[in-house]
């Protein structure tokens, strides 16, 4: 399974075409996509109306949707930031530590477009789409 971040879907959304998002259209039919609830909620958060959110809302619950907000998730994401500070790499957001532990706990590859993830991939093992 894929799991495609927010900002892989924001851009395909909009019809941007980069490396991610021309992999994802290439790989629709032949790759297994989900996203996490978090996900669900970021991408839903920054579309313009109500109107716009039910649309993009549809084209996303195409894909299979993870719940992730968990206690032991939570303990883990806390864990996994802890040791990529002691590192030297402090990820800017909390969000992007629980879409990456998500993903490392259940062996999902993640497609992405963040340099949060980076430190996850080089020193957790987090499976990383490179197009």
């Amino acid at each position: 399974m894929v799991i495609v971040d927010t900002t892989v879907w924001v851009d395909y959304l909009q019809g941007v075409h980069n490396r991610e998002t021309d992999w994802l259209n290439a790989e629709l039919d032949r790759q297994r996509f989900g996203l996490t609830d978090i996900i669900l909620c970021e991408v839903l958060q920054g579309v313009g109306d109500d109107a716009e959110a039910k649309k993009v809302e549809g084209i996303l619950l195409k894909f299979e949707v993870f719940e992730g907000g968990s206690a032991a998730l939570a303990r883990d994401a806390a864990r996994n930031y802890r040791a990529l500070r002691s590192r030297g790499h402090t990820v800017r957001k909390t969000i992007d530590c629980l879409i990456a532990t998500f993903c490392l706990s259940e062996g999902h590859s993640l497609l992405h477009r963040d340099r949060d993830f980076d430190p996850f991939e080089q020193y957790l093992a987090l499976s990383v789409i490179h197009p």
